[in-house]
């Protein structure tokens, strides 16, 4: 027998992440339970096994649905439904004061407004909205994901896929559930809109303004969730650094929607950026 022989066996040396003896993948609800309790650990086992597309659907497909049936149930309330109602008015008359529509034209669209949104309050128009949101919310997140998954490949040269973006931006989405569920009973019980848990939110300011968009950066829920966010691309992507994926978050929810403000602002058409 040969006396150096410890009887271990030989360990195979790759170029994948060491998965410590007894660490198994997460299950989808201990990933859902991790982004609340132990983010960083979290998305640090996590970026240690193939990404999961179940993993930024489920939440995803949760909030969408969720964010449809609240802005639904909410427009049963007289108050938010004439207040709904209003703030679109108060958008067509905008136009109709620049010159953008006639006031034949702005006319025709307030009637077109009562028509849409009493067609919107019955059992055809829930449908329509719920499905709606679902998949255009979906689209539009996959295309954030998407800027991030960019940014982070050709600028921060971080290691991952796709699905790695898709996968820390949708467990994320646990934390928008939270504020959509909040700021739906806000709507209800205070008989106003609140589409988020801003300070703009709940003073009523007009996002329109450059201050109203500044209060509506004041969200302590939205920040917590950039927050765990810039955390899970870090890990997701093998970052030893998580300061530059907090710059690129942040950089990108400020500034981005700082342009769309602009752009708003320079073309009273695209006025919803700014909601």
């Amino acid at each position: 027998m040969d006396p150096i022989d410890t009887n271990e066996p030989e360990q195979e040396v790759t170029g994948a992440e060491t998965v410590e003896p007894g660490e198994g993948e997460l299950s989808h609800s201990d990933k859902m339970i991790g982004v609340f309790s132990e983010p960083a650990k979290m998305f640090d086992l996590t970026s240690k096994f193939p990404p999961r597309h179940k993993d930024w659907v489920i939440p995803i497909i949760i909030l969408m649905v969720l964010v449809g049936i609240t802005r639904t149930i909410s427009m049963m309330n007289e108050e938010v439904f004439l207040e709904a109602k209003q703030k679109q008015i108060a958008g067509i008359e905008k136009m109709v004061e620049n010159g953008t529509l006639t006031q034949e034209q702005g006319d025709q669209a307030i009637n077109r407004i009562d028509q849409q949104m009493e067609f919107m309050r019955g059992p055809v128009g829930w449908v329509i909205n719920i499905v709606s949101t679902l998949i255009f919310g979906t689209l539009f997140f996959i295309i954030i994901a998407g800027i991030y998954f960019l940014f982070i490949k050709f600028l921060l040269k971080g290691e991952g896929t796709f699905a790695s973006a898709l996968v820390a931006s949708g467990l994320v989405g646990y934390i928008s559930i939270i504020q959509v569920i909040i700021a739906a009973m806000l709507t209800m019980a205070m008989g106003k809109i609140f589409e988020d848990t801003s300070v703009a939110a709940f003073i009523g300011a007009d996002k329109s303004t450059l201050i109203g968009w500044l209060y509506g950066k004041l969200d302590p829920i939205s920040i917590w969730a950039y927050i765990i966010l810039s955390i899970g691309l870090a890990k997701m992507f093998k970052s030893k650094s998580t300061g530059k994926y907090y710059a690129l978050v942040f950089g990108l929810w400020l500034i981005g929607t700082l342009l769309f403000f602009f752009v708003a602002k320079a073309v009273p058409f695209l006025g919803f950026l700014n909601r």
